[in-house]
């Protein structure tokens, strides 16, 4: 097995709860068995904490699976060590609301709650990209001022409030951290003035190198600093040849219409992550993969994080710690299925790899 490199940090290794209508044994085939319910997610959670992960994003989507908030709060007391990253969709918010359930459920949780902030749309309005990262810059101020226990004073182009924060604020008395994922102008913006955690979907080496320079840079403009997280699919298996192998089975019941529909139906279809990821795809190699051990097969079957982490454990771990050595401190990884993949991650790679919550 790989050795530790010496000089890193700690890394965060999350894992993926398929709230949203995610999860296949076939990518595109559904199965009833597979398909999002409170006992299932509840399954995958609960496996990716006797599997010793960090953290688990509960994902988000209005039209598919179902409702985060009311998981997170349901599950919250069942766990004893796991931390949460719930995803929110900060269009379809009224901020003082949602502090006040970041801050239960955090309290609920044991004070291990982490927010995924997304730029939503309303349902049924398409805002422009300028003003919906205008908004949700807006949403992730409002929602750091009173949950570090701070009275608002907020006049806002979509938001003018004067409030008193929470009466029951989280259990550390401060925001819980938020991150946040764009690649559009808009959204690095917004990133930089707001976020604490900058997510990427994979890309080639060279392209994520240079997305963490420039939000570096950008962070800096505003007198921050950000961390950064790398959101992949895994298949890792004891050979080489074993990986590549499931990696063909996933794909071998899809037709390219099937894969169509099902990118079609996120609402986050038409965003520039999503292109890139598509570009990724297009100028993969014939069996698609974009370099070694990143295969972008994945997304033929779903919208947003399309590629994923394949070969033995040793060069699943190697190419973690190489993303380490660019800066990469957080990881959101999941497999299909996603409670039988934690297993081989927890096994295979999660003991090698210095980790712990951000």
């Amino acid at each position: 097995m790989s050795d530790l490199p010496p000089s890193l940090p700690p890394c965060e290794i999350s894992w993926f709860s398929a709230l949203c209508d995610d999860d296949y044994e076939f990518l595109g085939q559904s199965d009833p068995m597979l398909r999002s319910s409170w006992e299932h997610c509840r399954d995958i959670v609960m496996q990716a904490q006797t599997g010793g992960f960090d953290n688990i994003l509960l994902p988000s989507g209005y039209a598919l699976g179902i409702d985060t908030t009311a998981f997170a709060a349901g599950i919250a007391p069942m766990l004893s060590r796991l931390a949460l990253l719930m995803a929110v969709r900060v269009g379809e918010s009224w901020p003082p609301q949602l502090a006040r359930q970041i801050a239960t459920i955090d309290r609920m949780l044991g004070g291990r709650l982490k927010v995924n902030i997304i730029s939503s749309d309303l349902p049924g309005e398409v805002l422009a990209s300028a003003p919906r990262y205008a908004r949700t810059t807006e949403a992730m101020h409002i929602l750091k001022t009173l949950l570090n226990g701070e009275p608002l004073d907020h006049d806002g182009e979509f938001w003018k409030l004067k409030i008193d924060p929470p009466r029951i604020g989280t259990l550390s008395g401060t925001a819980p951290q938020l991150y946040f994922g764009g690649l559009s102008e808009d959204a690095r913006e917004a990133a930089a003035k707001g976020c604490d955690v900058y997510l990427m979907w994979p890309d080639k080496r060279e392209v994520v190198a240079e997305i963490i320079a420039d939000m570096r840079a950008r962070a800096a403009r505003y007198g921050r600093t950000l961390k950064f997280g790398y959101r992949a699919h895994m298949i890792v298996r004891e050979t080489e040849s074993e990986a590549r192998a499931y990696a063909a089975r996933l794909l071998s019941k899809l037709d390219d219409a099937q894969g169509a529909a099902i990118r079609a139906k996120s609402l986050d279809s038409q965003s520039a992550g999503v292109a890139a990821q598509a570009a990724l795809r297009d100028n993969a190699d014939d069996e698609g993969f974009a370099e070694p051990h990143l295969w972008t097969g994945i997304g033929r079957a779903r919208s947003g994080c399309g590629a994923a982490i394949v070969g033995d454990p040793d060069q699943v771990l190697a190419k973690l710690n190489d993303y380490r050595s660019m800066g990469i401190e957080a990881f959101i990884l999941s497999g299909y299925p996603h409670a039988a993949e934690a297993d081989r991650v927890a096994r295979h790679v999660l003991p090698y790899i210095d980790h712990a919550l951000l």
